[in-house]
């Protein structure tokens, strides 16, 4: 799109399940990914990484949140860890977005995690702007620390989201937005 603010205010989140190969390219990844490092960082301590998850890392991956679900849940179903399994394998491309923050005297931890925030919507706003669909989610797999521990997390960060890019199967809804005079006061 040429017009930045008619994208805005037109972009739209893509279900996972509605994407299809192919994801980006090497090229068009190393795009996304040097977006998504330009975000607000008070400081400039880059309190974020990224994980990336394409090809069959999704489901080695796959493998970990499978076997953690299993574990927690003793009376899951086959299909039930199997649809655990596929989390991440429905889009072509999957970024974790991890909040590292860092001890710092003048900048505090949630302003870091706000950066890891601003991070996950650059990745979104990119890979929408290159052409794909992207999703923005987390569920329980973001909060639970063995599935994080299983996919490189350290002590102390958390997971600020994991974003699905793919090519969409079908053309976006828009769904119904908030109204501003119900979210807006003036001071």
């Amino acid at each position: 799109m040429s017009d930045p603010i008619e994208f805005f205010k037109t972009r739209r989140s893509v279900k996972p399940r509605e994407m299809t190969g192919p994801g980006p390219s090497p090229e068009e990844l190393e795009t996304i990914l040097t977006i998504a490092a330009r975000v607000p960082d008070h400081g400039k301590i880059a309190p974020w990484r990224f994980i990336v998850f394409e090809g069959d890392a999704r489901a080695r991956a796959g493998e970990v949140i499978a076997q953690t679900f299993a574990r927690n849940k003793k009376d899951a179903t086959p299909d039930e860890i199997a649809a655990e399994r596929g989390r991440l394998s429905e889009a072509p491309l999957v970024i974790a977005v991890v909040s590292a923050p860092k001890p710092h005297p003048k900048v505090p931890a949630w302003e870091q995690e706000l950066s890891a925030g601003a991070s996950c919507m650059n990745i979104v706003a990119a890979a929408t702007a290159l052409g794909y669909g992207a999703n923005w989610l987390s569920g329980w797999i973001a909060y639970d620390r063995d599935v994080l521990t299983g996919l490189g997390l350290k002590d102390g960060e958390k997971l600020a989201g994991f974003i699905h890019i793919g090519s969409r199967t079908k053309p976006s809804e828009d769904r119904p937005r908030p109204t501003l005079s119900e979210i807006v006061t003036r001071f």
